[in-house]
């Protein structure tokens, strides 16, 4: 299992529609083989940040299977122009401890 992490600053004042623009886009996300889930965390802070988690099967899920996908390009549309800066997005593997 493979935990993608981005931290997603929204333009200001654009919270409201980015968050109605991600619902649409889950669909997107959720088709692709691999996908397990994702979570859209809201920062108490600041209204305009968020922390989005996704769990993939493997890496390659992710950034093969979805970023090379049609529907990424769907995904892009609803939600790329919202970022500012564009996030850095990293991947994670559980521990065993």
């Amino acid at each position: 299992m493979v935990l993608e992490v981005a931290m997603l600053n929204i333009k200001v004042g654009l919270w409201q529609e980015f968050e109605k623009d991600f619902r649409k886009a889950g669909q997107y996300i959720s088709s692709i083989p691999g996908y397990r889930y994702h979570s859209l965390q809201k920062c108490i802070e600041n209204p305009d940040k968020y922390m989005l988690l996704v769990e993939w099967d493997t890496l390659e899920d992710h950034t093969i299977g979805f970023r090379k996908s049609t529907v990424y390009a769907h995904w892009k549309e609803l939600l790329h122009h919202y970022y500012d800066p564009f996030p850095v997005v990293e991947h994670f593997e559980k521990i065993e401890l």
